[in-house]
């Protein structure tokens, strides 16, 4: 055993683990909090949660003093092949990452460039605690992308659920394709890995995806969709789909930013959940971050990231930002209406519990995001002895939503193996890890030519007339041409 206030070597595979004096977060359905708790992992599953836990011979300490114990995070939407043009689109719109990805350079994506994006993902996802993630993979235009995207997952001891999907053709033509059935047949009896379908419904009167929920339906695989996106998907969509009888508990919304009340009324009824992204939400331009709407109709909510050409790839960015947005919305509704919020309604125990029992919700895998007996062994320690940010430690919800960052991460479980210890995650080979990712980036640079790629990184900004200064105190009049926005681009 390792001595406490000593990281120690790594647990060993096979053998148990103890977690030992950490503040519990079980997120069980009390959201019962154990000060100074253990958790005990035996293979898998976790065998007990309490004080003074009896434990088998052999097991292994890890000490959690001074940390936070709780479940896995889970990500229930994620592009995780785009994540080797981290940050390329930083300041896009959507408009700009769908003309990118969908109209022009999407195609140039080769099956090792899936494979290299996804492995990256895969182990960014375990660095910040995320151990489970749905890889919304709609970038496999042929089953070799699809092949070299569950290769990718296969390698990284994580737990992930592969999304299948293909921007470059239509939902009901790729899953009326005979090898992508085949694939999907197969891959359906993977017990490691989790299936589902992702494709979007436009709101054509026609209905065309009818015919891609049948194939959903005959396999028993789960639909996500991008629901309620300005621009893309509508009203008429979750209408079209709930008269066809393709509305239901496992189907996820990814978004639902722009919607009505009719249609959050229809996902209530059928028992759907909600994905949001708020990071992506509050700067793409989906339409605002829905929580302050899905909360009044008692829809489920799960959190995810989207895609790291924009965003941060980690839940604290997600708690955190859902949070600030909905306060937001809440104090400026009062605002206009010359009211003043004395008491926030989305509290850090809420955004927690959406970043672990939410995403096991919608994934309908009871068995995850929670530490109980029974359950899989899904653990994070959040614990940092060396920052001043570490305590006190007064407040754990509030501490992981608003304190925390992946940093802190020290350790991680996955089935009962550990995958992240003392802050280093465990067989990471860095180095094969970015040659494999600077030979994507080399391809597209090459394929696209250095004037678009560079372009594409950097999109023009807008003409935006300069007003002048309201404030006429004097009769100073400031001149439109050296405005503020002339002085900090330089282009007046």
């Amino acid at each position: 055993m390792s001595n406490p206030g000593d990281d120690g070597p790594v647990p060993e595979d096979g053998r148990p683990v103890l977690l030992r004096g950490g503040t519990v977060l079980t997120m069980d359905d009390s959201h019962t909090i154990l000060d100074g708790g253990e958790v005990l992992v035996v293979g898998d599953r976790i065998a007990a949660v309490g004080h003074d836990l009896e434990t088998p011979e052999g097991t292994q300490v890890v000490d959690a003093t001074g940390g936070v114990v709780m479940p896995g995070m889970i990500d229930t939407h994620r592009h995780m092949w785009q994540t080797s043009m981290r940050g390329y689109g930083a300041d896009w719109t959507l408009t700009q990452y769908f003309v990118w990805y969908y109209l022009e350079h999407g195609k140039a994506f080769r099956p090792e460039d899936v494979r290299a994006g996804n492995v990256l993902s895969a182990w960014e996802s375990l660095e910040a605690g995320v151990t489970t993630t749905v890889d919304w993979s709609h970038g496999l235009q042929s089953v070799g992308h699809a092949e070299a995207a569950v290769d990718a997952l296969n390698a990284v001891p994580g737990r992930f659920v592969l999304a299948y999907g293909n921007i470059q053709a239509a939902p009901w033509e790729w899953t009326a394709d005979p090898a992508v059935r085949a694939f999907l047949e197969r891959l359906r009896s993977d017990d490691r890995l989790g299936l589902q379908l992702a494709f979007d419904v436009t709101g054509d009167p026609s209905f065309p995806e009818r015919a891609a929920f049948e194939v959903a339906r005959e396999l028993d695989l789960p639909v996500t969709t991008h629901a309620g996106v300005w621009g893309a998907t509508n009203d008429d969509g979750i209408r079209l789909m709930h008269e066809h009888g393709f509305m239901g508990p496992r189907t996820v919304y990814v978004h639902a930013a722009t919607l009505s009340a009719d249609s959050y009324h229809r996902i209530a009824a059928t028992g759907g959940s909600i994905s949001v992204s708020t990071e992506s939400e509050q700067s793409a331009g989906q339409g605002y971050p829905p929580t302050w709407q899905v909360r009044r109709h008692g829809i489920p909510v799960s959190l995810s990231m989207d895609t790291s050409v924009w965003w941060s790839g980690d839940l604290f960015s997600a708690m955190r930002t859902t949070l600030g947005a909905d306060r937001s919305r809440e104090h400026l509704e009062a605002h206009a209406k010359g009211e003043t919020v004395t008491q926030v309604h989305l509290r850090a125990e809420h955004v927690v519990d959406w970043a672990t029992r939410g995403g096991a919700r919608a994934l309908g895998r009871d068995d995850l995001g929670v530490l109980r007996p029974g359950a899989k062994a899904d653990v994070v320690l959040i614990k940092n002895d060396a920052s001043p940010v570490s305590f006190p430690l007064v407040n754990p919800y509030g501490h992981v939503a608003f304190q925390a960052q992946r940093g802190d991460v020290h350790t991680v479980l996955v089935d009962g193996r550990v995958v992240k210890h003392a802050h280093r995650l465990v067989g990471f080979d860095a180095g094969a890890v970015r040659r494999d990712v600077d030979a994507t980036v080399e391809h597209l640079r090459g394929a696209l030519g250095e004037e678009a790629w560079t372009q594409g990184m950097n999109p023009d900004l807008p003409h935006d007339e300069v007003l002048d200064n309201p404030y006429q105190y004097t009769a100073y009049k400031s001149d439109s041409t050296h405005g503020a926005r002339g002085s900090l681009f330089g282009d007046g």
